[in-house]
């Protein structure tokens, strides 16, 4: 039987990730783990995990290192490195699930490729209403929620929909998941990205150099985004600039990565 860990990444927004939270125990199909990736955040953040943890289904772990900037592709390898799953289920600690969120993956789950999701959006006010009520009950016809199409639900036509695709548009970390074998075959994340951008891009650039396909999952693994400011693009260009060095010398590997975290 397939064993799931659900990786969710977060940094100091605790009112976020508790929504997410509540969106996970409400799941038609929970995961065999949880695992929080704590990229510095204060003791609220510790705070909020403990106080779930007890209760919690399935064991729920907090994985976290010390604020230095953004650090997201150190503190994932070490949460990946940890995770017991055989496959990888990966999101954001600002982005609530629908109930079928985890079972979409499951069921979508193929050997030889990894599964991207999409998300929906919601404005500021609608976010603020899920945020104060505690609303993870989301219907594709609500007021405030922006690209409306990716919040149908509908198996027959996620089946329609799945194809392997060449196009790193839309490969977004907040939503993938991927076999664990695959990712240490390519050693993970690549550690000299630091900052926000393209983490994941080059990542799906080394897995499919590796013949391992992208496939969109659509009209399933249902996310609602909350809306906030975007993070700092200072790192960006440097960034891109690994991305591009990815794609032209055809890496299948990274130099800093998993092997950092994995015990020998």
């Amino acid at each position: 039987m397939l064993k799931t860990s659900l990786l969710v990444c977060t940094y100091n927004w605790p009112e976020a990730l508790e929504l997410v939270l509540k969106s996970i125990l409400n799941q038609a199909q929970l995961p065999d783990e949880v695992l929080i990736v704590d990229d510095g955040s204060t003791e609220d953040t510790k705070n909020l995990v403990a106080k779930y943890q007890s209760n919690f289904p399935v064991p729920l772990h907090h994985v976290w290192h010390p604020d230095d900037g953004f650090r997201k592709t150190i503190i994932l390898n070490e949460a990946i490195a940890k995770a017991k799953g055989d496959y990888i289920i990966q999101m954001d600690g600002d982005c609530v699930c629908h109930s079928s969120f985890v079972k979409d993956h499951i069921d979508f789950a193929s050997k030889g490729s990894f599964g991207q999701g999409s998300r929906v959006f919601m404005n500021p006010e609608r976010s603020e209403l899920a945020l104060q009520n505690f609303n993870f009950s989301i219907p594709f016809y609500s007021k405030g929620i922006v690209n409306r199409l990716n919040a149908i639900h509908a198996p027959f036509m996620r089946k329609m929909m799945d194809k392997p695709s060449t196009s790193l548009a839309g490969t977004r970390g907040c939503n993938v998941a991927f076999w664990k074998s695959d990712l240490i075959q390519v050693n993970g994340y690549n550690e000299a990205i630091q900052g926000w951008g393209r983490e994941d891009t080059e990542l799906a650039v080394r897995l499919m150099n590796s013949g391992i396909s992208k496939r969109k999952l659509k009209f399933g693994a249902i996310q609602y985004h909350i809306h906030h400011e975007d993070n700092s693009r200072g790192k960006l260009a440097s960034n891109h600039g690994i991305l591009e060095t990815a794609i032209a010398e055809k890496w299948t590997r990274c130099e800093d990565g998993l092997n950092l975290h994995l015990e020998n």
